[in-house]
């Protein structure tokens, strides 16, 4: 399986890009999903709204400088620096920046941080797997040479299709999350989850991966896929303890 075509479609001479649409469609649809979840946990819908408004450009802006900042021999003008429709967004990035705005909306409009987390982050894993498609369009973020039947040909070299496989975990992530929103039993039980499983994968999936992000010998995203997954363990454990205190 070779790689497409990046370009979907040309307005005049303005090309625009599959991963664009992609990016663009994930994020709607994460923002539906979470405006119609909202009152299960008591939070009114437009607040999912005014949460959009702000994290959806501040966490581009947070993916883009993440990724900037461990690459930035590669850049050499602030034109380089944003055009991003080439790629080259670093998700850890935009999870930050999306948490800091979070956290500053909810204490605007006094929500629960825990409860807004848990609502919106099973929509961000379904969002996450549908960009990873924005990957495969560009030709990017893929793994090594590989002989397996499901391989795709990059520079006429047969390669793990890293995007996808991050793509069906985070599907099914989605369901997952979903189901545990559905049925939690403590604030903040969905986002730990988040934490623990999604970095489980990241950690092994990067392992495959060509184009990492470094921290010097190491590659970044594994290192932040640990600290990832002891903290939310750690915050898990906390937070059922505390849930379970709060009941008796």
């Amino acid at each position: 399986m070779s790689t497409p075509n990046p370009i979907a479609f040309s307005i005049f001479s303005y090309e625009i890009r599959w991963y664009g649409i992609l990016i663009a469609t994930a994020m709607c649809l994460a923002v539906i999903i979470s405006s119609k979840r909202a009152p299960r946990v008591g939070i009114e819908s437009e607040s999912i709204l005014d949460l959009a408004i702000w994290m959806l450009p501040i966490g581009i802006v947070g993916a883009r400088a993440y990724y900037v900042i461990f690459n930035s021999s590669i850049y050499h003008s602030f034109y380089d620096v944003i055009n991003i429709r080439n790629g080259g967004l670093a998700i850890h990035g935009g999870l930050i920046a999306g948490l800091i705005v979070l956290l500053i909306i909810c204490s605007k409009k006094k929500i629960n941080p825990l409860d807004m987390a848990d609502l919106v982050i099973p929509s961000v894993a379904l969002a996450q797997s549908i960009g990873r498609w924005g990957n495969y369009f560009n030709s990017e973020a893929h793994g090594g040479p590989t002989d397996l039947p499901w391989g795709i040909m990059v520079d006429g070299v047969k390669v793990h299709p890293t995007f996808l496989y991050e793509s069906i975990w985070c599907f099914i992530l989605f369901f997952v999350l979903s189901y545990f929103f559905h049925n939690r039993k403590f604030k903040g039980q969905v986002v730990c989850l988040y934490g623990m499983l999604y970095s489980v994968e990241r950690f092994f999936v990067e392992g495959l991966r060509t184009d990492s992000l470094m921290i010097g010998p190491l590659k970044q995203a594994q290192v932040i896929s640990i600290v990832c997954i002891i903290a939310s363990f750690a915050l898990y454990i906390y937070l059922n303890s505390r849930g379970q205190n709060n009941s008796n």
